[in-house]
């Protein structure tokens, strides 16, 4: 078979795969059954003469030949998804930026990015979308996103192995944070003690795999009491406000914490960073693209500012 004769709909199988990472997820996110995604797969990869994707346990990973063919579907797809916007009178590529984004820089540094565009920028369109940093590092891979925000944890490694690497632009670094009830016996100081932590109960990230300790503040020698888990953060932070737990936050959400949540330092012990990154591909960003990631890092940097000072209620 000559890879000529491949499909659109191979291609597009072909990235959605690549960037979910599991058959499973790509067949969700296209509406086909996980066989008509394998089917899919074999027959590129036969046109291909080579295996483009090595499957593992966990998921699925691009060969070096996979990520030659990545990064060609990526431009078919793209351009014939432009002419279709042409073709409709929407809004061309030039002038569109597909940005990603973990669900706590949702909270406040996006809504405050977009706002600020539509009054700098109003002929900018932003297409954005939620999702885990691992997700959002393969759909940068896949071609489907032009910039993403990651979240970055110490040792602060790179966010994957692939090659080449992601450009990544620390936008803030700061000191993870605790949500105490407004009602709770630490709430009333100006910061917590990591000592003061131990017994408490926790409102943890997620029940299943490595994110079970989500929320949970790091390195307590103490098994933790988990009282309740949410993927949400708002929904985490309304738990904190009904009294049912602590959880842990970026510093940036103190200003979205609802009634009832104090959001303190926690001092006596190693400090907790977490940085705030910008990632793209390490090919010439769009102008589109370099306002929108002007716009980030002066929302960032206004929003890097110590937390507020919030009487307890």
């Amino acid at each position: 078979m000559d890879f000529s004769d491949v499909s659109l709909t191979a291609l597009r199988v072909f990235r959605a795969v690549a960037e979910q990472g599991t058959f499973t997820a790509a067949a969700a996110s296209l509406g086909y059954t996980q066989s008509a995604v394998s089917r899919q797969i074999a027959s590129i990869e036969r046109a291909a003469g080579a295996e483009l994707l090595e499957r593992r346990r966990d998921g699925v990973r691009l060969t070096a030949a996979g990520r030659v063919v990545l990064r060609r579907a990526t431009t078919v797809v793209d351009e014939i998804d432009a002419t279709a916007r042409e073709l409709s009178g929407l809004p061309g590529q030039a002038g569109t930026v597909r940005l990603g984004w973990f669900p706590s820089a949702g909270a406040v540094l996006v809504p405050r990015t977009l706002a600020a565009l539509r009054r700098t920028d109003p002929d900018l369109h932003v297409v954005g979308r939620e999702g885990s940093t691992p997700a959002l590092v393969r759909a940068l891979r896949a071609g489907s996103l032009d910039l993403a925000l990651l979240a970055s944890a110490p040792p602060f490694r790179p966010p994957d192995a692939e090659s080449p690497p992601l450009v990544l632009r620390t936008l803030t670094e700061r000191t993870l944070c605790l949500a105490v009830p407004a009602t709770h016996p630490l709430a009333r100081g100006d910061y917590v003690d990591v000592a003061d932590l131990r017994g408490q109960r926790w409102i943890a990230g997620s029940s299943s795999g490595e994110d079970k300790l989500m929320g949970v503040w790091p390195g307590l020698d103490e098994r933790p009491e988990i009282a309740h888990t949410a993927r949400d953060w708002l929904a985490k932070l309304h738990l904190v406000a009904a009294g049912c737990g602590l959880t842990t936050v970026p510093a940036v959400l103190a200003s979205a914490a609802p009634p009832g949540v104090r959001v303190l330092p926690v001092r006596g012990g190693p400090q907790e960073q977490r940085r705030l990154l910008l990632a793209r591909l390490p090919h010439p960003p769009t102008t589109p693209s370099v306002r929108v990631a002007a716009a980030l890092r002066a929302t960032a940097l206004a929003a890097d500012a110590p937390l507020p000072d919030t009487p307890p209620s």
